[in-house]
């Protein structure tokens, strides 16, 4: 049987999706080629083709002509397209998406990037990480790819170097690690010569780590959100003699036949009556995420395309301003008041920019005062709808926080949602933002790193006041600029007004999160002492900070910390003196995924400062300045 690289895997099989990004020359369309023809995935007979093709051009062969099917492609030497070729390993089918690398073509990568469950970064070993890279990698952490491998490739042209590797490796993972997304693996490559793709490599026997298909097939496959909350985002209303379906796609959760539930962003509530198949006589009696259904309802109400149907106990945002982080995709450049469509899942909302918030640097992360976003970049902002929105931010769930901004009918931002944005008052439309006249990168010149915030979670006693400060004491004695914000003595001071309950703590994490923005913004890195037991205070204040958020979860058990109660605080919530303790009487919620967990009742102070040092250094380029003075 004749294999065709492009053709679809078999009925049945589900390709995993992965996009490759890199600069432009770095070598993706070699990579690819190269990947193909070594997972025996090319027709038979096609490098023999390519290369009389090449011989009648009076042209060396390239790996990079079995992307290259568009003759324009080939005159430019630039992909302008996204590409999407299957191949098989014998684990799973893939599908790669070969994105775009030139500056011109971000929309296209971006689309690329968004249905992809892993992305495989292309650095050039010899040029390094650069201004691209990083575009390219802050791009994969804004739509949500969490499933990232570097291939360092070229090594071939720096002699099979392994500290080359290990210091282009390193930056790469260093800036990584300040935007919040992890570096799964970095493998050094020759995508000409073949070292590492599918065979590991003779040539740098230095290296023990995965090849490349290896690496890729230790990824899992992203489940079905089927026990997330239900998002039923509405399709379309069809009319049939007498009867409405209504008909959508199940995005997330599970539906049953006779189930209540409420139309956002409305509030109407719905009962489901009975389920349509046209092509069975046995319609079914419920559904779940990734189906396409059409039903009808127990009462003739009005809804339409666009609105959201949920659980009346889980429900999505719902607001006239919502904060969103928009990479900008329009030649003409976003400007305050500017009025564009938002959309949403099936939604499309006018919106109004009422506030451009700041502009972020992609290289320095710096984050500056602007009126208006121009091409490429990448800006917080604020927008303002007549109509009220349903969404959920996108940390809580991709599905309804991930959006598009089109203006005359042409895709010109992607955006992810990250909350709802309080209505300005009188009294804050007369305020201006002051700009500073120190920069961010002015500031981490000076002090030898970047401002940052280091969030330390856990159950009372699981040790962070005597963790940050013993990690502030290190990071002073070496000179860098540090602060702790601890949780007794802001309850002292700022938030004496608060108390316990779940609105209070989540307004207390507000205000915190909000004064460590201004110390980072400072330039210093501010490590913060708090219980914060709700992830979505947490997620909130990351969503304050930005790029240089660090959350590091103490993960010792609550037997440990009832066994120290350093305060007889536990003694006190177990007579019932105190309500609402966390772990007692109240609920803490772990992290998902924090950048880092320490175990304070396995290890001892001194080697969990270790760890919590190390990853500050790594977040935020710190000990920069002592790793100068030893070399």
């Amino acid at each position: 049987m004749t294999k065709t690289a492009a053709s679809r895997p078999e009925a049945g099989q589900a390709p995993f999706p992965i996009v490759i990004v890199g600069h432009v020359d770095h070598g993706k369309s070699t990579l690819v080629g190269r990947m193909l023809h070594d997972t025996d995935s090319l027709p038979d007979g096609k490098i023999e083709e390519l290369r009389a093709i090449s011989e009648r051009r009076n042209m060396p062969f390239e790996w990079s002509f079995v992307l290259d099917s568009l003759q324009v492609e080939r005159d430019q030497g630039i992909t302008l397209d996204t590409t999407r070729i299957w191949f098989k390993t014998p684990k799973r089918p893939y599908v790669i998406i070969d994105a775009p690398g030139h500056k011109q073509f971000l929309k296209n990568m971006v689309t690329g990037a968004a249905s992809a469950s892993a992305a495989v970064l292309v650095v050039d070993a010899a040029q390094g990480v650069s201004e691209q890279t990083r575009r390219h990698a802050y791009i994969l952490g804004l739509i949500g790819v969490r499933n990232i491998v570097a291939t360092l490739n070229k090594m071939d042209l720096v002699d099979y170097d392994a500290a080359r590797f290990e210091d282009v490796r390193r930056e790469l993972a260093d800036y990584l690690s300040g935007i919040g997304v992890t570096l799964d693996a970095a493998i050094p490559v020759s995508a000409r010569e073949g070292d590492n793709i599918v065979v590991p490599s003779d040539r740098m026997p230095w290296y023990d780590g995965p090849t490349l298909v290896r690496a890729l097939d230790e990824f899992e496959a992203r489940p079905m959100p089927l026990d997330a909350p239900l998002r039923l985002p509405i399709q379309d209303i069809y009319r049939t003699d007498d009867q409405r379906f209504v008909v959508g796609r199940i995005a997330s959760g599970r539906v049953r036949a006779k189930d209540d539930l409420v139309v956002y962003p409305t509030g109407q509530r719905v009962r489901i009556d009975e389920f349509k198949a046209w092509n069975s006589d046995n319609p079914s009696v419920g559904a779940a995420a990734g189906q396409s259904i059409a039903f009808t309802l127990d009462e003739d109400v009005f809804i339409e395309r666009g609105q959201v149907i949920a659980r009346a106990d889980s429900p999505p945002q719902t607001g006239h301003r919502v904060a969103a982080r928009v990479f900008w995709l329009g030649e003409e450049p976003l400007r305050l008041g500017d009025r564009l469509a938002l959309r949403v899942a099936t939604a499309r909302y006018v919106v109004t920019v009422a506030e451009i918030r700041h502009v972020v640097d992609v290289e320095a992360l710096d984050r500056r005062q602007a009126d208006s976003v121009a091409l490429n970049d990448i800006a917080e902002v604020v927008l303002r709808s007549r109509a009220k929105i349903a969404f959920d931010s996108f940390e809580d769930d991709p599905r309804l926080g991930r959006a598009v901004l089109v203006r005359d009918h042409r895709i010109v931002g992607g955006c992810v949602l990250t909350g709802a944005a309080a209505a300005a008052g009188a009294a804050e439309r007369d305020l201006t933002e002051v700009v500073h006249s120190v920069s961010g990168s002015e500031r981490a010149e000076a002090n030898g790193h970047r401002g940052g915030v280091v969030w330390l979670t856990g159950l009372s006693g699981a040790g962070k006041s005597t963790l940050a400060m013993a990690a502030q004491r290190r990071l002073f004695d070496r000179g860098d600029q540090v602060y702790v914000l601890d949780g007794d003595n802001v309850r002292l001071g700022l938030n004496k007004d608060l108390g316990f309950s779940a609105e209070a703590r989540a307004e207390n994490i507000r205000r915190v999160a909000e004064v460590a923005r201004l110390f980072a913004d400072a330039g210093m890195i501010v490590l913060t002492a708090f219980i914060s037991p709700y992830r979505a205070d947490r997620e909130a204040a990351r969503a304050i900070v930005g790029a240089n958020f660090l959350e590091v979860h103490l993960d010792a058990d609550l037997a440990v910390c009832e066994s120290r109660d350093p305060k007889g605080l536990y003694r006190k919530a177990r007579a019932g003196e105190i309500a609402d303790f966390t772990g007692i009487s109240a609920p803490y919620e772990a992290p998902d995924s924090p950048e880092l967990t320490v175990d304070t009742g396995a290890g001892g102070l001194d080697q969990s400062a270790d760890l919590l040092v190390e990853a500050i250094d790594r977040a935020f380029a710190a000990g920069a300045r002592q790793r100068r003075k030893a070399g």
